[in-house]
């Protein structure tokens, strides 16, 4: 079926929309591994797969360039990256420096408003948690993380974060799938927004650095015994 005559319902997708659902449904299968680290994406393959033209495929591709859930191989596509250990233990090094100024920034700046979308986050992940909903609560944690850091009123630490968010994205997706880690991940949680809620610096830092240690710790466990 020709791209320009796909519909839903009766209505005739745009341009627009049909990018958006490309971008979804291959955000989607990488987040899920349904397409693997490592993995090549060629437009023209995609194209067929999907029914579409290139054009929307091409548009979606480079929204998750952007997002660092592909990159961009000169004169050869794109391709899902591939985190190595090392690559774990940098990323989770620093982000624990950053994630924990944040959530000690948030504790002691934060107001009645950011406990209330912390809240709502937490009953959000809670019902990812009951429903195992492994690619909804990623995208929360994420979200979770990112609250913080806007609360903390320090923009450059936000510019940081977002610098290596596509990556902890991936790694989150591979973590959130470990038999156990989900409703551990969202004890850690609670435990950072009832020290935000004390106002309470030194143990929202605390509650954060101990919670990006057990991710990437797990992470680690993980890939020792994923056979190469």
């Amino acid at each position: 079926m020709r791209a320009t005559h796909l519909r839903v319902g009766r209505a005739a997708l745009s341009r627009t929309t049909l990018s958006r659902e490309a971008y979804r449904a291959l955000r989607s299968a990488i987040l899920n591994r349904r397409l693997p680290a490592g993995a090549r994406l060629v437009v023209r393959v995609l194209a067929e797969d999907m029914g579409l033209s290139p054009t929307p495929i091409k548009e979606a591709l480079a929204a998750l360039d952007r997002e660092g859930l592909v990159v961009a191989v000169p004169h050869r596509g794109y391709r899902i990256p591939t985190i190595t250990p090392h690559d774990i233990e940098e990323l989770y090094a620093l982000r624990e420096i950053v994630e924990g100024l944040a959530a000690s920034l948030a504790a002691r700046r934060g107001d009645e408003r950011l406990r209330a979308q912390l809240e709502r986050l937490l009953t959000r992940q809670r019902v990812c948690v009951r429903e195992g909903n492994v690619e909804g609560y990623g995208d929360l944690d994420l979200a979770f993380h990112r609250c913080l850091r806007e609360a903390s009123g320090n923009r450059r630490l936000s510019r940081v974060a977002e610098a290596f968010n596509g990556q902890i994205r991936l790694l989150i997706s591979t973590s959130a799938q470990l038999p156990g880690r989900l409703p551990v991940s969202l004890r850690e949680h609670e435990a950072i927004v009832r020290a935000v809620k004390n106002h309470d610096p030194a143990a929202a830092e605390a509650a954060m650095r101990r919670h990006v240690q057990q991710a990437g710790m797990a992470l680690m466990a993980h890939l020792a015994n994923t056979p190469r």
